[in-house]
């Protein structure tokens, strides 16, 4: 093991971790696994899962679910309807992306994009309550 660190300095390891990230952000809608993103970065998988944990806190998985999660949100406020995102973003299953919609964001993907609606119709309506007081005040707005 230690040859191989001596071999593969930590800036060239932690630069394929990274390529793998970007594999994912690239390719989120796609059926990828754990295998194929360690593919990527030439690790087998249980090594690039201890690698991608330490660079980023978080796993492969995990952190793909919140990609695919990020990209229903903007294609929901977007218009699409529940099921065409569900699959759009690589998930199988609508009630499984409801579900872990709702773990991730704490609404439905419905209640979301009523609820994203419904603070755009406010922000139009009384602008100065969603600006902080300090910037109304020092810019005098207030008046």
């Amino acid at each position: 093991m230690k040859e191989q660190q001596e071999f593969h300095p930590k800036m060239y390891m932690y630069r394929r971790v990274v390529e793998a990230k970007r594999f994912i952000d690239d390719h989120y809608a796609e059926n990828i696994d754990l295998t194929r993103i360690s593919d990527q970065a030439h690790f087998s998988k249980y090594h690039f899962l201890r690698l991608f944990k330490q660079a980023f806190g978080t796993s492969p998985h995990k952190y793909l679910t919140e990609v695919r999660i990020n990209a229903a949100k903007k294609r929901l406020l977007e218009g699409d309807s529940i099921a065409s995102v569900c699959f759009a973003v690589g998930f199988t299953s609508i009630p499984s992306f409801i579900t872990l919609f709702r773990k991730h964001v704490g609404l439905t993907p419905g209640e979301y994009v009523t609820a994203q609606q419904r603070n755009q119709q406010a922000q139009r309506e009384t602008p100065f309550r969603f600006v902080p007081n300090c910037f109304v005040h020092a810019y005098g707005w207030n008046e």
